[in-house]
């Protein structure tokens, strides 16, 4: 359905775009059939335990390179991370395209596909753990999430709140490469119908790792 009143492109900080509606009902629906397939075991969908022992509240699967904190890695669980996809392959340099009206040799190689249920939430964080400083991508499917944009000094103020809807493109690259995110809150209720996504939210995140492709 077409929104009443368009959401404008907008660009909260240096290096940050946000654009509402990227994709479209059919490529969200092609998206959300993918993620169920990556989801599967082995080196399926699961909840990340951190150094200290606690436990993410989203569920993650990883393509390409597995994120384990705070490192990359080529298995998860004893099995092979399952191969990256020419798909997002695709989906990441147009998206860096639209965004910069460029895109820069970009080659993404890793992706993290979260789950988020109504309760889950992302504390603010860096993406840090590349070589590469190329952009993150982000694509957001079903609920809308209130995306916590922060800044590049600390997890304090100030900070932005987007909300994300299905279908909404986020790429922040540049001077804001490295600035603080997170997820606050899920809007139960707030996804489309006719994308195959009954409840909760995913987020595909595309990144360059920099790391060896062989």
């Amino acid at each position: 359905m077409t929104a009443l009143i368009p959401r404008p492109r907008g660009e909260p900080a240096d290096g940050v775009v946000h654009i509402p509606g990227w994709l479209d009902t059919d490529r969200q629906a092609e998206l959300v059939d993918a993620c169920r397939e990556w989801a599967r075991p082995p080196a399926g969908m699961r909840h990340i335990r951190l150094p200290g022992g606690g436990v993410m509240s989203v569920r993650t699967v990883c393509l390409g390179w597995h994120w384990e904190p705070y490192r990359y890695v080529r298995e998860v669980g004893g099995e092979p991370v399952k191969p990256f996809p020419p798909l997002l392959t695709e989906l990441g340099r147009r998206a860096v395209t639209d965004s910069y009206g460029q895109d820069g040799g970009y080659a993404p190689d890793v992706a993290l596909v979260n789950f988020y249920d109504d309760t889950a939430k992302m504390g603010l964080h860096q993406d840090r753990d590349e070589r590469s400083m190329a952009p993150v991508v982000s694509l957001s499917l079903g609920d809308t999430g209130v995306f916590r944009l922060g800044n590049t000094a600390g997890r304090g103020r100030p900070w932005t709140d987007l909300h994300l809807e299905s279908g909404d493109l986020l790429v922040f690259g540049g001077p804001s490469r490295l600035v603080y995110h997170g997820v606050t809150k899920i809007l139960p209720g707030t996804g489309p119908g006719g994308i195959g996504l009954d409840g909760g939210r995913l987020n595909i995140t595309l990144r360059e790792s920099g790391l060896p492709r062989s």
